[in-house]
This record gives structure tokens, C-alpha cells and sequence, in this order.
């Protein structure tokens, strides 16, 4: 038996749509058209975000403030890498941690006003880009390319979470 074909609900033994799909994974992860769209979302220069800080910057906006282990588990991440993230928002003073006046041993971290408008701005830009992105699509297109993006991004949290190579 093929050992690609085995899976809990269907088999999976088209390697050409396989390869295909890894491929355009691949190049949405590194091409250069995505480069050049992150800078103009994210900025440029000294204040240019990359993409994991943006995503710190996502979840900040969500509460008042994180427990920054919360954090890491949230961006699913180590702790060091959350860190290393929160220290460049700083720096840009687009975020500031402190420590709980109940327990200072416990660090947590908010976004500032100037990280709330930063990612005020990045939302704007991110809706602008997909709606002409998407604008290529008819609607019926655009409601099944959500239902089988979310079904993947499920199944690669579910496979990366059990996969033994």
C-alpha cells in the first residue's frame, strides 16, 4: 500500500495535486511578489515588521494584556522567540511589558497606542490586498477557497502536532 493513501478519512493519491499545492505553499512562504507585498503592508526600513512581529502584534490588539508564556503558546512558538519579537515592538514602541503589581515575577505585555494605530494601519492594508486579490475570484470561488483554507490550516495544526517522520 502506497504510504502517502493512508489517512484517517481519505486517501490521498494524486502526488501531482500534492505537488502542486506544496509548491504554491512554498512560494506563497518565500516568493518574491510576497516579499515585496510585505513591505507594503508591513512597512519599510528601521520600522519594517516582519511577519512573526505582526502576528505578536495581531494578538496584542486582542487583549488588554499578555502573560507572555500565554503568548508564546499563543503565536505557537518557544518562549525566546516571543521574547525576541516583543523586544523589536519595543524598540519601535509598539508594545511595553511590565510586571504584575500582584506578583512581579510574572512578566506581561500590551500593545501601545502607537502599536494599536500600526495595526490599525497593517489591518487596512491587508483588507485592500485581499479584496483586489480576490477580486479575481467569483463569490461562490472565494467561499470555498476560505472553507478549504481553513480545513488545511486544521489539518496542518493536526499533523504537526502527531507527525512522527
Amino acid at each position: 500500500m502506497n504510504p502517502l493513501s493512508q489517512s484517517s478519512s481519505h486517501p490521498v493519491d494524486d502526488l501531482e495535486s500534492i505537488a502542486a499545492i506544496g509548491n504554491a505553499w512554498r512560494d506563497l512562504r518565500r516568493g518574491a511578489a510576497a516579499s515585496s507585498l510585505r513591505s507594503k503592508l508591513f512597512g519599510e526600513g528601521e520600522s519594517a515588521l516582519d511577519p512573526g512581529q505582526v502576528d505578536t502584534l495581531d494578538l496584542l490588539v486582542e487583549r488588554e494584556f499578555w502573560r507572555m508564556g500565554d503568548l508564546a503558546e499563543a503565536l505557537r512558538v518557544d518562549p525566546s522567540t516571543a521574547t525576541r519579537a516583543i523586544q523589536r515592538l519595543e524598540k519601535l514602541k509598539l508594545a511595553e511589558r511590565t510586571t504584575l503589581a500582584s506578583d512581579g515575577r510574572v512578566v506581561t505585555v500590551a500593545v501601545t497606542s502607537a502599536g494599536r494605530a500600526r495595526h490599525n494601519i497593517i489591518t487596512e492594508r491587508r483588507l485592500k490586498v485581499m479584496i483586489k486579490i480576490l477580486s479575481d475570484f467569483a463569490p461562490e470561488d472565494q467561499a470555498k477557497l476560505a472553507q478549504l483554507l481553513t480545513q488545511f490550516v486544521t489539518s496542518v495544526d493536526n499533523v504537526a502536532s502527531t507527525f512522527e517522520p
